[in-house]
């Protein structure tokens, strides 16, 4: 990688930016368009999770699970049969990688030559002695952006030190797919891999402490719930892990089913099970990349989990040093840490005028049907003491899901009583991905339900369930003719 980049011919820089995935391509090249020498320092494979093995194999994968399930779900429409099936799981993965290799290339490699004042420096980072040392040699930087990123968390489950386990990227690289699959977890990765393997022929049973994707409503997380289990994946909320052992020629895990309230409160035992399965994949959730760089020791506050503690400007507890994108342990999501890089990348130049802003950040889940959100759900609204109205909108309420005949998910809306602002939703649709955006627009330019609802949206669309679900906060909408909103 070294006969890549633009070498300036002088160990000085503007500002060091340590981590070369979608954070730090950001930062250096943001810091670079402003006129400033930077040093972009990386280690390993250039291009970070996203492109190499987070979304980009993930979502290819997905959508090819996707094709799979369509094929055998056609038969919903009368007079349509037959079936799709996996032939050759090897073509397939060996397909993503091409993806995975291009991409990479296009977007990362090929882009380095393009900024004359970015040196790219394959090596390792630390901090020492008050220098910051990369491969070992001290070099002379103004400010220093931190954007390490972030890997797969693994839990303290007893017996799992002892077991070959699998995360979300040795998941992705498998060359064959086990028969049967334990998935201990219930949250984004988990869902997503969980329902793809699945799709895939493999059995799959999904299991979480409290309830899956615990951080959505839990009307969201009940009807996921039904809807992967019609599928035939198995899911078992409310556990307690006590040991997992290889048992055979695969691994058992021994849990404790407890019993819960309508919310995430669980505490009673209700059973002692074990679950058995060929492979185990950990998806846990993601640790932040903040150790063994010397961060404490110089200063630099680190949150449990790793996350690097930063202030509204994204710099950290020391001045001149920024931290933006999963190595901040929150919001880790590739856009945002595209967004915040360029944020610290401003702050560190033009000094602290750019404040983070994620009040209006969309997230979602490729799962099918999809989830997606933004602001603030029910239970967080509530949690913060406000005077909230909910509206709860069924898909089969929805023109497109009945003509679509797949009337899977709900549309949920959450707006402040007194003055009708809306504050937060969540989309439950096999095309919910497409129609947050519209939402995130509502919210961020502080439109009520009441301007939602009285918004034009073209007919036989998901996005169209945005308006009903606004207007349900006053009226039944099944009262009303086709178009008649």
């Amino acid at each position: 990688m070294n006969d890549c980049y633009n070498r300036s011919g002088r160990d000085e820089f503007d500002v060091a930016v340590i981590g070369a995935g979608s954070a730090g391509f950001s930062a250096a090249i943001t810091a670079a368009e402003l006129g400033v020498k930077v040093a972009l320092i990386g280690h390993g494979t250039i291009g970070g999770t996203c492109v190499n093995v987070g979304c980009v194999p993930s979502k290819t994968l997905i959508r090819a699970a996707e094709a799979v399930h369509g094929g055998r779900a056609a038969a919903r429409f009368p007079g349509l049969g037959g079936s799709v099936e996996l032939s050759d799981w090897t073509q397939l993965a060996a397909s993503k990688d091409d993806l995975v290799a291009e991409l990479r290339q296009k977007k990362y490699i090929d882009l380095l030559p393009l900024y004359d004042g970015v040196r790219y420096i394959e090596d390792r980072a630390r901090f020492a002695g008050g220098d910051l040392l990369v491969g070992g040699t001290p070099i002379k930087v103004g400010k220093v952006i931190l954007a390490m990123g972030a890997r797969a968390a693994v839990p303290p489950i007893p017996g799992l030190d002892s077991i070959p386990y699998l995360t979300s990227t040795s998941a992705l690289a498998l060359d064959r797919l086990p028969k049967s699959l334990l998935v201990i977890g219930g949250g984004v990765i988990g869902v997503e891999l969980g329902q793809m393997f699945a799709r895939l022929g493999v059995a799959d049973t999904i299991c979480c402490r409290s309830r899956l994707l615990p951080e959505m409503d839990p009307e969201v997380s009940a009807a996921l719930q039904s809807y992967l289990e019609a599928e035939g994946v198995r899911v078992c909320a409310g556990v307690v892990y006590q040991r997992i052992d290889s048992a055979g020629e695969g691994i058992e895990l021994t849990c404790e089913t407890l019993s819960c309230d309508s919310g995430d409160h669980c505490d009673t035992v209700a059973a002692i099970k074990t679950i058995s399965a060929e492979q185990v994949l950990i998806a846990t959730g993601r640790r932040a990349n903040s150790d063994g760089l010397g961060l404490e020791e110089h200063g630099i506050g680190v949150v449990e989990g790793g996350g690097v503690i930063v202030d509204d400007y994204l710099e950290t507890t020391v001045p001149g040093v920024y931290a933006a994108g999963d190595v901040l342990g929150r919001d880790q999501f590739v856009y945002m840490a595209a967004y915040g890089a360029k944020l610290a990348a401003r702050n560190a130049v033009q000094g602290n005028r750019h404040r983070y802003d994620n009040s209006a950040m969309p997230s979602v889940v490729f799962t099918d049907p999809q989830v997606a959100s933004v602001g603030l759900t029910e239970t967080a609204a509530r949690a913060k003491g406000l005077e909230i109205k909910v509206s709860l909108l069924p898909l089969d309420a929805v023109p497109r899901a009945l003509a679509a005949r797949d009337t899977r998910g709900l549309i949920k809306l959450v707006a402040d009583k007194a003055t009708d602002r809306l504050l937060g939703g969540q989309i439950m649709a096999p095309e919910g991905a497409d129609s947050i955006q519209t939402l995130v627009l509502a919210i961020r330019c502080g439109m009520t339900a009441a301007d939602l609802g009285a918004t034009i949206f073209p007919y036989l669309t998901t996005v169209e369930g945005l308006k009903l679900a606004a207007q349900t906060f006053d009226m039944d909408v099944a009262r009303l003719s086709c178009c008649a909103g």
